[in-house]
């Protein structure tokens, strides 16, 4: 399958006279692409991209180019409130006071009959931090259930664990500069080339102005990005630990590892290398299906690197070992001394 359409707008697109346009952000993925929204007489006209906003640059993907799609008031929005007493009624428009009045009686009934338990809520990933605590104020502390989670939570709770495990708070050391300057990119369980196109055409451009650029893909699927690398691991679903712990064993053998670093800034270093002592390429070829010299040549690039940059998605985090492929990738930029270059 293609990767989206991505293509950059000239400032010959600005606004035409007589149309309001302001910035805003694109709403569908993580990159958090700048937008400019032209609109007229409260209708939304068109969405081009920024140009000076720094995570795009103007680029948009065939997504944020549709945004416009979305909001136009032709009958496929629904622009208020809509309700119907069974089933085998046809849905009709009503104020959002008489909504809300029924959505709340429809919860205390259940509540009252059933308790708290017997309601949930979940919540959308595109949601605001205090559109959160509300939502949690609502559930907890009104009708007292414990019953609510969110996208968010699926997407990134593995993450933030792994994070917290390994740098003491929720706060990945990376920008998207890196994507420009590194001279080892991993990509482990995403397929940057679909699903982030904006930051991969940037990989792209990099790739063409440094062309020793090594780029490595660990994903069972052989995909765009896959295709896109110099070095594809193949790994067998689930096994993703054993390959980053068999990746840093080759770095301790072949001394890639930063031990001035690990001394001053890490604990915990000999009881990790215990368990990754236990998986040489050998081993870890058995357990991933990962041909062992390809195991040892990404170590050797990811370990030399002047600066390594790694880059994941759910691939790793919706996993019921979610955290720790996350650790576990982290202890190789802790193990070379990888962090903020």
């Amino acid at each position: 399958m293609d990767a989206p359409m991505i293509r950059r707008i000239d400032i010959a697109d600005a606004a035409p006279q007589g149309v309001r346009e302001v910035a805003s952000v694109c709403c569908y993925c993580g990159t958090g692409c700048g937008v400019r929204v032209q609109a007229r007489d409260g209708a939304v006209l068109r969405v081009r991209g920024d140009e000076q906003h720094p995570a795009n640059h103007g680029r948009l993907c065939s997504k944020g180019l549709a945004l416009a799609d979305t909001v136009r008031r032709d009958g496929a929005r629904v622009l208020s409130a809509q309700w119907r007493e069974t089933r085998a009624h046809p849905r009709r428009a009503i104020a959002l006071d008489q909504a809300l009045d029924i959505a709340a009686a429809r919860l205390a009934d259940a509540i009252a009959q059933h308790g708290p338990d017997a309601v949930g809520f979940y919540l959308s990933g595109q949601l605001l931090t205090e559109d959160y605590a509300v939502f949690n104020k609502l559930a907890r502390a009104l009708a007292g259930t414990n019953n609510i989670d969110t996208n968010s939570r699926l997407c990134m709770s593995s993450a933030v664990s792994g994070y917290k495990r390994t740098l003491g708070a929720d706060a990945p050391p990376a920008c998207y500069e890196d994507l420009d300057l590194a001279d080892t990119v991993l990509i482990a369980g995403s397929n940057m080339a679909y699903a982030h196109p904006v930051l991969f055409r940037r990989l792209e451009a990099a790739r063409a102005r440094r062309p020793g650029i090594k780029v490595i893909v660990a994903d069972p699927r052989r995909t765009d990005t896959a295709a896109f690398a110099d070095l594809h691991l193949q790994l067998a679903p689930g096994t993703d630990v054993v390959l980053f712990h068999a990746m840093l064993n080759v770095m301790e053998q072949e001394g890639l590892l930063d031990h001035g670093y690990i001394q001053r800034h890490t604990e915990g270093f000999e009881p990790l290398m215990a368990r990754a002592r236990r998986y040489t390429p050998q081993a870890a070829q058995e357990i991933c299906g990962v041909p062992a010299e390809d195991i040892v040549q990404a170590a050797r690039w990811f370990g030399a690197a002047g600066a390594a940059l790694s880059l994941y998605t759910m691939g790793l985090n919706q996993s019921t070992s979610g955290t720790d492929k996350n650790a576990a990738l982290i202890h190789l930029h802790l193990a070379t001394g990888q962090i903020g270059k």
